[in-house]
């Protein structure tokens, strides 16, 4: 068998990275910046007022109060916006609007709130010192310096100072186009009626949700019967701007495995690998395009996604972090687990105020078709390879959810 994070290592290189694409901001929530971007202009990109009232000279003003308020004649007024900006004279002051720009000789602005009002002359109570209410060029980002780095997260923020900083596109990891193929003779539709022996098809559902919560795009094929040609016919099309196939069930050791059978010896090497559920996997490249196969029961199909495809996908997009938060929790009841495997099983973790650490239990057992204890579950109980039993209050490893 192969271990866990082998096999891990075989998928993320598989996968590699993604090519950079240039979009409009407005596309670019959530992907990842592939290159840096230096600011075009400083910001702010001159001095201006942080406030609504009158620009002065402080030395003007100095010793004003409501006692004894000063007295100045309004030589102009800056609404924000303007471009034509005359000097301050001394002795006079400019109505200002915040965000304006401040007009050369002042050095404050007194907040409209300290004054009268006034628009022919404003009586000034307040005797504010050079550089009050002021934002100053460069303040917040110098022009020509780094103002986001590649490999950086764009949420709205980040977003919003890339145009602030003068751009309209950026270079970003392009999300990758993935086709999720669930196979079985087994498996019907929702909500066509059963028939002994059949199960309603969850696989897909699940897998392209999953991926689309990473920022991929999914298309999705359900239930291909386990026939070799069919499974040609049906998957091949959908392969033409794929960047990666998906697939669930049929690559196990026994018959009627379609995955196996149509793509062992096509480029897709199928292992064993050290991990409980879902030791049975699948990768390579088929017809060009690169190829995860995982098993069929959807238990194993979350514990492959977390363990191998997830972390994958986040790198092949960029980003620099890509595992779960890993905390440890003390176990709330005894546990076993085959040693020569690293078992992943569900469990709800919590953490009280004070605590130095969590607790966790584990939610239904490690059968990989108990479907209903994930949605029980906030975490991965992680019991690693060696180990074959944990006791109440054993400390372990979690991967929160």
């Amino acid at each position: 068998m192969i271990s866990v994070d082998e096999y891990r290592e075989t998928v993320t290189k598989l996968l590699g990275e993604a090519p950079p694409v240039t979009l409009g901001l407005a596309e670019c929530a959530g992907l990842v910046l592939a290159a840096d971007v230096r600011a075009g202009v400083s910001l702010p990109p001159f001095d201006n007022s942080a406030m609504d009232g009158y620009a002065v000279r402080a030395a003007d003003i100095a010793g004003a109060s409501p006692a004894q308020p000063v007295t100045l004649p309004v030589a102009d007024d800056i609404p924000a916006g303007r471009t034509d900006v005359a000097p301050l004279a001394p002795g006079t002051t400019h109505r200002i609007m915040t965000g304006a720009p401040l007009p050369p000789g002042a050095d404050a602005v007194v907040m409209v709130e300290d004054t009268d009002g006034g628009t022919e002359t404003v009586r000034i109570s307040a005797a504010p010192v050079a550089g009050t209410h002021l934002r100053r060029i460069g303040e917040d980002v110098v022009e020509g310096t780094l103002a986001l780095k590649a490999g950086t997260v764009l949420g709205h923020a980040r977003l919003g100072l890339a145009a602030a900083v003068g751009l309209a596109e950026l270079s970003v990891r392009r999300p990758l186009r993935v086709v999720v193929a669930s196979t079985g003779s087994e498996l019907v539709d929702a909500p066509n009626p059963l028939r002994h022996g059949q199960i309603y098809e969850s696989n897909s559902i699940m897998l392209a949700t999953a991926i689309r919560s990473v920022g991929c795009e999914a298309v999705v094929v359900r239930s291909v019967v386990d026939d070799v040609d069919e499974f040609r016919a049906v998957i091949e099309p959908k392969l033409a701007d794929a960047d990666l196939l998906v697939t669930s069930g049929g690559v196990s050791a026994g018959a009627y495995e379609v995955v196996k059978d149509a793509l062992s010896g096509q480029g897709v090497e199928f292992r064993k690998v050290a991990i409980q559920p879902g030791g049975p996997q699948g990768c390579g490249r088929w017809l060009g395009v690169p190829v995860v196969t995982l098993p069929g029961n959807p238990v194993s199909v979350l514990v492959s996604f977390e363990a191998f495809l997830r972390p994958a996908l986040l790198h092949a997009l960029g980003h620099t972090g890509v595992d779960r938060q890993r905390v440890r929790a003390r176990l709330t009841e005894a546990m076993t687990s085959p040693s020569s495997r690293r078992q992943f099983r569900r469990g709800f973790y919590t953490h009280a105020d004070g605590e130095v650490t969590g607790i966790v239990g584990p939610r239904g057992g490690p059968g990989s078709h108990l479907l209903a204890a994930f949605t029980q579950a906030n975490c991965l109980i992680v019991l690693p390879e060696g180990t074959s039993d944990v006791a109440e209050g054993d400390e372990v490893d979690v991967l929160l959810l």
